[in-house]
């Protein structure tokens, strides 16, 4: 059985940092993709960023480029999100998710089958 386990997040002024860590069980985690999304009230859940199963590629939402970086420890099954320069926008349950098929680089939010139980990031201006 496949357990995504979060860690991190928390409440922080705006241009600060915080790191979210994520620890999965069962399956093979160095053959599936991961990624990062979040959910602000009263949106949905959106993609902010994917590795891949490798970690040689890596995909950023417009809205965080230059500021988050994904990163993977394939022999610590973890996958972290460093957070730079936050600010208020970046307020939302952050949650990481595993793709549903192995070897498979997806951006696509139904092609991520299991799911962190979220943290919640919030960010003070």
């Amino acid at each position: 059985q496949v357990q995504l386990v979060q860690s991190g997040g928390g409440l922080v002024q705006a241009g600060g940092s915080l790191r979210l860590s994520c620890a999965a069980s069962g399956g093979t985690f160095s053959t599936y993709t991961m990624a990062w999304f979040r959910q602000a009230p009263g949106n949905g859940r959106e993609l902010v960023a994917v590795v891949s199963w490798g970690g040689g590629n890596t995909y950023y939402a417009d809205s965080v480029k230059g500021r988050f970086t994904i990163s993977r420890d394939n022999a610590k099954n973890t996958v972290t999100l460093q957070m730079n320069s936050l600010n208020s926008e970046d307020t939302a349950v952050y949650y990481c998710a595993r793709a549903g098929r192995s070897y498979d680089y997806t951006l696509n939010k139904r092609d991520y089958a299991y799911w962190g139980q979220g943290t919640q990031v919030t960010v003070s201006s």
